[in-house]
């Protein structure tokens, strides 16, 4: 009798199932951005702390500074000293300060690549990475075809048998169908489909992840997880702040690209899939692609979707600007800060279920949630005035910031007469578990070390994501501008009007 495969779920942390990195580095190209800052380098140190990394790891710098080793150190510690999610200990730091390196140069510096060659190959001798290294490119897309082609050129991407090289992607995965099929062919070019991780970071977290514990773990919800009970599904990702300093970077993208394209559907994925033959990479993969590949778009795209742009007003007891007075956006800006779509998934199991996607930023409250509504009884015993406060039962999986699930149904209310009313039970990640969670890109770094794919999406599935949201992008070029709504509320009135419609409402997180 064969053991069972190993569950690529389960956290690394598990002594049952202990899942520690060999030998190997990290190369960071992209070293003075926030994301590297604020997520990688705290993440890489949590990870040595929680001893999940090898005594040799090494993580080598690469930026147009002019740096020594010690300066990147610097940078690195003083990332980790205010980032990182686990206590500060000097042995844990000294050991992985011994394998911090830095290359200064530019993308198209030659001399550079072959610095870092040797500088690699110094650490394989030195701190035993056995010539495993990925490449995280924590950069603009619009530079990953010239670092790819400078480490194909100096034989960066080359390895000993027994040997790894790997690359990490951030999204945005392009800004279009052929935008992301020319991006995936420079990739595709350099390094082998199983070598090529796409980060998604929500696919790291933990309540996401229990979205698959819950469906497939218990049989309480999935008998159930269908047309014939779900009425309706609302996806919400709502933020409570404005663009800041990304300007730059969001006028010209938008929500709808920036957060529907990637995290929104891949969450619509994970709910409406079907049960996979494992946890293995490529089993989620297919039941995903399935999904993607049988969303389809009302026929009406102006009475399905709507986009806003947050006017000047006052949020969270403070005045703010609007998107159009914010520094960096020019005046004539269609891009939207807040997108919504109704989307069918055209399937046995889903059939006639709606399922609406929505973001926004200067919204009411910072909130990721997968709600899930249920149809109501189709027969009511009660007295006409004995459930007016009850609405429809339904599960809510709050993805942040109180990961947990809170599940909504109707209870008698204490006293002589039949009256019935809304009351909910709530499981709280931090209520139920004594250990703290992980943070997103632990997992997800640490996947990438291990060469365990399940949580990265496949090119396939980028390509399927941006099929269904082209359609939508190219009918709001001709719209016009966006609607306005005011911040610290829930959107324009048009995303109101699509749901109303359908004689439903958006939830109130």
């Amino acid at each position: 009798m064969t053991d069972a495969a190993p569950n690529p779920l389960r956290d690394p942390r598990d002594r049952r199932l202990p899942r520690i990195a060999g030998p190997c580095g990290l190369v960071l190209f992209g070293v003075t951005g926030d994301l590297s800052t604020k997520k990688v380098m705290p993440a890489i140190y949590d990870l040595a702390n929680r001893g999940l990394l090898p005594p040799g790891f090494s993580l080598v710098g690469f930026a147009r500074r002019d740096w020594a080793n010690q300066d990147f150190a610097q940078i690195v510690h003083d990332a980790v000293k205010r980032h990182a999610r686990t206590e500060f200990r000097e042995e844990v730091w000294k050991q992985l300060a011994e394998g911090i390196r830095f290359v200064p140069g530019d993308f198209a510096d030659d001399v550079a690549f072959a610095k870092l060659r040797r500088t690699i190959e110094e650490l394989d001798q030195e701190r035993g990475t056995a010539g495993n290294h990925a490449f995280y490119l924590s950069i603009p897309p619009k530079f990953f075809g010239d670092v790819v082609g400078q480490l194909k050129e100096h034989g960066l991407t080359e390895r000993d048998e027994g040997s790894w090289r790997r690359v990490v992607v951030e999204k945005p995965f392009g800004h279009d169908l052929a935008s992301a099929r020319e991006l995936n062919a420079v990739l595709a070019d350099v390094f082998p489909t199983g070598s090529v991780f796409r980060i998604d970071h929500y696919l790291g977290k933990e309540t996401v992840q229990n979205i698959l514990a819950m469906r497939f773990a218990n049989e309480l919800f999935e008998p159930i997880w269908n047309a014939n009970y779900v009425d309706h599904v609302q996806i919400t990702m709502a933020e409570d702040i404005g663009i800041g300093g990304r300007a730059g970077y969001y006028d010209g993208i938008g929500a709808a690209r920036d957060v529907i394209q990637n995290h929104l559907l891949q969450l619509l994925a994970l709910v409406a899939m079907e049960e996979p033959t494992s946890f293995a990479a490529d089993s989620l993969r297919i039941e995903k692609q399935k999904v993607l590949e049988s969303v389809v778009l009302p026929r009406r795209l102006d009475l399905s979707t709507a986009r806003g742009q947050y006017a000047a007003g006052w949020a969270g007891g403070e005045k703010v600007r609007g998107f159009l007075e914010e520094d960096g956006v020019k005046k004539s800006s269609t891009t939207e800060t807040y997108a919504a779509v109704k989307l069918l998934v055209d399937t046995r199991r889903w059939a006639g279920v709606p399922f609406y996607l929505r973001t926004g930023k200067r919204l009411g409250r910072r909130v990721t949630e997968v709600a899930v509504v249920f149809k109501r009884a189709p027969h009511l015993p009660f007295g006409p005035t004995a459930t007016e406060e009850l609405t429809h039962n339904a599960l809510v999986i709050r993805v942040q910031p109180d990961e947990g699930m809170t599940l909504r149904f109707g209870s008698k209310v204490p006293g002589t007469q039949m009256e019935i009313r809304d009351v909910t039970m709530d499981f709280a990640y931090g209520g139920s578990f004594t250990e703290a969670s992980p943070e997103a890109y632990e997992r997800l770094i640490l996947d990438v070390l291990l060469g365990d794919p399940p949580l990265f999406p496949r090119h396939e599935e980028v390509e399927l994501s941006w099929k269904i949201l082209d359609p939508i992008m190219e009918h709001w070029a001709g719209q016009g501008r966006p609607e306005q709504y005011e911040p610290g509320m829930w959107g324009p009135s048009t995303a109101d009007e699509m749901l109303a419609r359908d004689g439903r409402t958006w939830r109130r997180p």
